[in-house]
């Protein structure tokens, strides 16, 4: 899915601290994006992984600090202009009612529609691309409404990659997929990146895929950056057992050739 784009956003975090009125989650978070890489943020439920996101993305103002995007504060630049360099897929995203497949998508070409340039043979073909790439041509016509978690799941893929932006913000993007789909996606991303150009940053549940697609990961637990690097660099037994209380084996994964983590069994886990 290769695409001609603007010059790499720079996308960074200063003294963030983040929260949900009066509990805050994190505090004093430092953090810069790698520019061109593709960065996963890992860490056990409820740590601050996707608050971390959604203050990246400007759908979170911070209580304190400050989120930069090429330089500027995000907060200060205008939501078109956002929306033209970084694209988001949330997590728990609501379509219109009654909508269907093609139009739910093309919504990703909004930021780019004026009152001088309406809907172009541009905006058809990245829309056509955006919905080859995540294989939902067959449901075009499909109500939104009637589809399966999956398949709703790669509509709304679909019309965060149709932005066309440099810069892409994926919240689980795998949520609800089936093991073949969550692989086809994670391709994707990574041919974006490697292929394209495009800078990714994603919330992944998953730590063995995080190691296998991802440059760059941040793990975190209980709001603070714990380790961040290249997977090679940082996954250890240590490192899983104080971000995730697991014992686990690290073995090199025989395909990619990065960190595959095992676990060992919890025999002190109350869940029956």
């Amino acid at each position: 899915m290769t695409v001609p784009l603007q010059a790499a956003s720079h996308l960074t975090g200063s003294n963030l601290s983040l929260g949900y009125g009066k509990r805050t989650v994190s505090r004093n978070l430092n953090v810069a994006i790698p520019d061109g890489g593709f960065t996963a943020i890992i860490g056990p439920n409820g740590c601050g992984k996707s608050t971390l996101l959604r203050a990246l993305s400007r759908l979170l103002a911070p209580s304190s600090g400050q989120v930069f995007l090429d330089g500027k504060d995000i907060h200060n630049c205008p939501a078109r202009d956002v929306a033209k360099r970084l694209g988001l897929l949330p997590q728990s995203a609501v379509a219109p009612t009654g909508i269907n497949v093609t139009d739910l998508v093309s919504r990703g070409r909004y930021p780019h529609q004026t009152l001088l340039r309406q809907w172009s043979r541009a905006d058809a073909e990245a829309v056509n691309r955006a919905m080859q790439a995540t294989s939902i041509v067959d449901l075009a016509a499909r109500s939104v409404d009637e589809l399966s978690g999956g398949q709703r799941q790669r509509v709304w893929v679909a019309m965060a990659l149709a932005q066309e932006t440099p810069l892409l913000l994926l919240d689980e993007p795998t949520t609800f997929l089936d093991i073949t789909h969550q692989i086809d996606l994670m391709d994707l991303f990574q041919d974006l990146n490697r292929n394209d150009g495009r800078t990714l940053i994603a919330v992944l549940h998953d730590l063995n895929q995080a190691c296998r697609y991802a440059s760059h990961l941040i793990a975190m637990r209980e709001g603070r950056i714990i380790a961040e690097g290249a997977p090679n660099d940082i996954i250890t037994t240590e490192l899983v057992e104080r971000v995730f209380d697991l014992s686990a084996m690290i073995i090199e994964d025989p395909i990619s050739g990065t960190p595959l983590v095992v676990p060992r069994r919890r025999s002190g886990s109350t869940l029956k």
